[in-house]
């Protein structure tokens, strides 16, 4: 069975790697063009891409995928099943009928719960219990296509998204490559179900910013659902901070107020209840534990975040 692939970040690369490795052929791989990244903002090819280069794939990296001439290599490709994980672009229904087994997904949630870009940040945030994969033959909607295979993934209570993306991510890769060797016709297709349908909606910067009028339980699971990216945000004094780990405690006072600030946490308070913050980080500088991070910049009891 000959399978196309389309992907751009390490959730995906780890599908192709486990493709890959089970013998699949895999004639051609779409992943987003490249992008500038880090501090001298050079072209970085994707984590997909530098899979397929390393194996000698073809690489195919259109910014769209709406023409007849950005799809031709598809088309071309003659393959049974395009595989997608966190593409980032869009499938017109022309390209979803494109391969004669249709087109499979690799999404980060229980659906219907979560469909959308950040099902992970999003299922912390929220306060879920669980989350898992679910690989879906994909239709023209939003994740709204048929379920081939589900499987439930629990959601520890000191869980960050950079944590559980990993292990989903494994679980995905694992999950696709018996969905793959299932087919054609091996797999049941069942509907997803009208009821429990949320949406991950994409992560905005804007949303990064602590708001201490929030209760502590809250801002704990943002702390750790904005772990790695955006990072949670504060501003004490006139400098931004990043909280990288913190947890809610049973403390009282004015939202935003520095209740306590020592090597084991400094502690502020919120809407409700308070945070104590054992990792933060300046411009500039690294992650710290609070006591190292303390020893650079002192945090004065009484003074305030915003």
């Amino acid at each position: 069975m000959k399978v196309a692939f389309a992907g751009t970040p390490e959730f995906a690369a780890i599908a192709l790697e486990a493709i890959l490795a089970a013998g699949f052929e895999v004639p051609l791989v779409l992943t987003q063009p490249d992008r500038p990244a880090g501090r001298g903002m050079q072209l970085q090819p994707s984590p997909v891409k530098q899979v397929a280069v390393a194996a000698g794939i073809p690489v195919h990296q259109p910014e769209k995928l709406r023409t007849a001439e950005q799809q031709a290599p598809l088309a071309e490709a003659g393959v049974d099943v395009l595989v997608v994980a966190a593409y980032g672009i869009i499938l017109p229904q022309a390209v979803l009928d494109l391969p004669r087994l249709g087109c499979l997904n690799i999404h980060g949630s229980l659906l219907p719960r979560w469909r959308g870009a950040a099902p992970i940040h999003r299922a912390i945030q929220a306060g879920d219990t669980e989350t898992g994969i679910t690989i879906m033959q994909m239709d023209a909607g939003l994740d709204t296509g048929p379920m081939l295979l589900k499987r439930a993934e629990p959601i520890n209570a000191d869980d960050t998204t950079g944590g559980l993306h990993d292990r989903l991510a494994w679980l995905g890769a694992e999950m696709i490559v018996e969905a793959l060797e299932a087919l054609p016709g091996g797999l049941a297709a069942t509907p997803q179900p009208a009821d429990g349908v949320t949406y991950a909606a994409k992560i905005g910067k804007a949303e990064a910013i602590v708001d201490w009028t929030r209760p502590a339980v809250e801002l704990e699971r943002m702390v750790r659902a904005f772990n790695p990216f955006p990072g949670a945000i504060a501003t004490h004094g006139e400098t931004p901070v990043k909280l990288w780990r913190a947890r809610a405690i049973d403390a009282s006072g004015t939202p935003g107020e520095v209740l306590l600030a020592e090597g084991a946490g400094v502690i502020v308070a919120c809407g409700e209840g308070s945070l104590c913050i054992t990792e933060l980080q300046k411009p500039g500088a690294k992650r710290l534990s609070a006591a190292d991070f303390l020893r650079g910049m002192p945090i004065a009891v009484g003074s305030r975040f915003a």
